[in-house]
């Protein structure tokens, strides 16, 4: 799914052009999504990036986020106008419509070209264009490599580089992941050259919490952690209570899975988070064990192979309940995973 000469085209005239991500954005979602939005304003597009929730904090340093209008129900008569108007709407970091909620009918009935650009696998068919690649660390890597494709690379700044580097640094895991390659070393040098600091976007991103966050960290991994060595597995579960004693914001229980996952001998970690009309979870796994698989299966989700999420709406007790009962099937996985 590269169709590098459509969207080239595509892109060629000035248009009005809106740029939209998954719900609850991470880095790469908002760093892809800015990074492209420089991109094509440098090109003469008018140019919006719309998210159809709000995102942590710590991104919000990235260049062009000033501009990003976010999904509110107050806002929905203005930002159905903006798809209305559209001449083409880049969806960016996911492959299905149910990733964005409320702005998927706005996507669906808008008479824009649509392109996608991700690299999640089994995209669902509602694009024209599409540059896909489940080989790819981060969606941001592909944004520089179809920007370098076009010849444009001299048009990414320093402020650009920085988005398009947070979404890579973020989803390879700070290059640990098995999906860092020589080619996403390759793109970093390249962002590196243009003039970014790395050191001070790391910063941004994972050493800038509140008080609040750590202690939350703390009480979540004394307290709530559970490991069950007979199945190499750990997981967290987070009530709304919990949430709200400890004053907890958007981004605040992300990399909590990642800590589970650090155990020693463990192979797959969850953590189920009440968010009152669901309860989301959040999947990790090492080695050859695909928690896509799992989620995908049992839990309504999806994403890769090591890292996916899912959600139920089930209570709390009962997402526990059933996610206990599905271990039994993968304990032979679990236990000879490498």
């Amino acid at each position: 799914m590269q169709d590098f000469d459509a969207i080239r085209t595509l892109i060629d005239q000035p248009q009005t052009v809106l740029i939209t991500t998954h719900l609850n954005p991470d880095a790469d979602a908002m760093g892809s999504s800015l990074g492209l939005a420089g991109y094509l304003k440098k090109r003469n597009h008018h140019v919006t990036v719309i998210t159809p929730t709000d995102y942590p904090e710590n991104l919000y340093w990235l260049s062009g986020n000033d501009d990003v209008l976010v999904f509110e129900e107050k806002k929905r008569v203005e930002i159905s106008q903006l798809f209305e108007q559209a001449d083409v709407i880049f969806c960016l970091d996911f492959s299905a419509l149910n990733r964005i909620r409320d702005l998927e009918p706005l996507v669906r009935q808008s008479r824009a070209k649509k392109v996608m650009i991700d690299h999640h696998l089994e995209p669902e068919s509602f694009a024209d264009f599409a540059y896909w690649d489940t080989k790819a660390a981060a969606t941001a890597q592909l944004v520089f490599q179809l920007i370098d494709r076009f010849g444009d690379k001299s048009l990414v700044d320093v402020g650009m580089a920085e988005c398009l580097y947070a979404g890579i640094m973020t989803d390879t895991g700070s290059f640990r992941h098995a999906s860092t390659t020589g080619d996403v070393h390759r793109v970093v040098a390249e962002l590196i050259d243009i003039g970014i600091e790395v050191s001070p976007i790391h910063r941004r991103i994972y050493d800038n919490v509140s008080l609040d966050k750590l202690r939350f960290t703390g009480y979540a991994l004394s307290e709530k952690l559970v490991v069950l060595p007979e199945y190499r597995f750990a997981y967290i579960t987070i009530t709304d209570a919990e949430l709200k004693r400890f004053r907890s914001k958007m981004g605040d229980t992300e990399g909590l899975v990642n800590q589970a996952l650090a155990v020693e001998g463990v192979i797959m970690a969850v953590i189920l988070i009440d968010r009152g009309d669901e309860v989301k979870m959040s999947f990790r796994s090492v080695g050859d064990f695909s928690v896509r698989d799992l989620a995908s299966q049992h839990f309504s989700g999806g994403g890769h192979k090591n890292a996916a999420g899912g959600r139920t709406t089930l209570s709390l007790k009962q997402t526990e309940e059933k996610l206990l009962s599905v271990l039994p099937a993968y304990q032979e996985q679990l236990l000879e995973s490498v």
